[in-house]
This record gives C-alpha cells, sequence and structure tokens, in this order.
C-alpha cells in the first residue's frame, strides 16, 4: 500500500480496479483547510490520462507490472510477433497495441513487453537505437552555420529530422521516446 502523501513519477497504483501510473504529482498546502495531492495519472490499459486530487492519507495497492524481454521477431500486415527469450514462446501483438514504440525497432532487437495480470497493455522499445540513413536529401557545402536540420527516412521507415551533414548510409543514433537524432554512430 501506498499512501498519497509518498506518491513518486513512475509508481503504478490499482485506484478503483483501475491500474495508473503517476506521470505528476504535487503536495499542496492552501494557506486554508486540509493539505492535497495533486496529479496527473495515466490508465495504462487504455492511455487516458487525468488529473486527480488525492488527500495525503489515502492509501492505494500497489500494481504489480510485469516486463518481460522479447526479441521482435517480424511484422505480419498489421499484427508484430514477438518471442520470450527464456521460454522461446511466441506472441502476437496488434500495431494499435504496440504503437509508436516499433517505429524505431528493427528485426532481432529486444523490446519490453508490458503486462497486468497476464494481459499486455504496451511494448517499451529500447531508450536508444542505431540505424542506417536510406533516404535524405545532399547536404550544400558550407551551409552548416545555421544548425538546420533535413528530413530523412531510416532503415525502419520512420522519418527523422537530421543534420544538414548526415548523408545516405550514414548509422544515426536516435531517442526512441522523443524521435530525435542524437549523434552519428
Amino acid at each position: 500500500m501506498v499512501s498519497a502523501g509518498d506518491f513518486r513519477n513512475g509508481v503504478t497504483l490499482e485506484i478503483d480496479g483501475v491500474v495508473y501510473q503517476i506521470l505528476e504529482f504535487q503536495h499542496v498546502k492552501p494557506g486554508k483547510g486540509a493539505a492535497f495531492v495533486r496529479t496527473k495519472i495515466k490508465d495504462v490499459i487504455n492511455g487516458g490520462v487525468v488529473e486527480r486530487t488525492f488527500r495525503p492519507t489515502e492509501k492505494f495497492p500497489v500494481a504489480r507490472i510485469d516486463k518481460i524481454d522479447m526479441q521482435y521477431l517480424y511484422k505480419d500486415g498489421d499484427l508484430y510477433n514477438f518471442m520470450d527469450n527464456n521460454t522461446y514462446e511466441q506472441i502476437t501483438l496488434s500495431e494499435e497495441l504496440c504503437g509508436d514504440a516499433m517505429k524505431f525497432v528493427k528485426e532481432n532487437e529486444t523490446v519490453k513487453v508490458l503486462s497486468y495480470n497476464g494481459k499486455v497493455f504496451a511494448v517499451e522499445a529500447p531508450l536508444f537505437v542505431e540505424l542506417e540513413v536510406t533516404e535524405t536529401e545532399p547536404g550544400l557545402k558550407g551551409d552548416t552555420a545555421t544548425g538546420a536540420t533535413k528530413p530523412a527516412t531510416v532503415e525502419t521507415g520512420a522519418q527523422i529530422m537530421v543534420p544538414l551533414f548526415v548523408n545516405i548510409g550514414d548509422k544515426v543514433k536516435i531517442d526512441t521516446r522523443t524521435g530525435e537524432y542524437l549523434s552519428r554512430a
């Protein structure tokens, strides 16, 4: 059990039978009246975000989220196929369940599959990936002082913005949470 006074970002709780993850929290002590905790929480199953306030003494059970390392095998239509690295058991997940997580993941890479009570609700890509640029316009010589960017397509088909000096065939490091170019690999 976690009391509202002990909330931290990233904690998963079960509130009224629904599993929520705390995105933001703030302890508020108004000049008049009792203190309270203002939170922004996300429903981990359907992705909805709500703002709620709690008394600091309210207690909620911690929800146990299982994170399993699985290897991404291949995409078949709008279905993604994964294999558990320990048991070699294979599962198939829909494109809508995986969301944008698979945008930067190549075949045979390891991802984390998140589940609650055996029900898979999300896929977490590695934080950083290295991908090859397959399509981009050539950069102009001497046009680097402005820090300008240009669109590029990487080997998974995702579009990112890269500096002008990046060319086709270059390996780039990408932050999968934001989809931003970090550096050349």
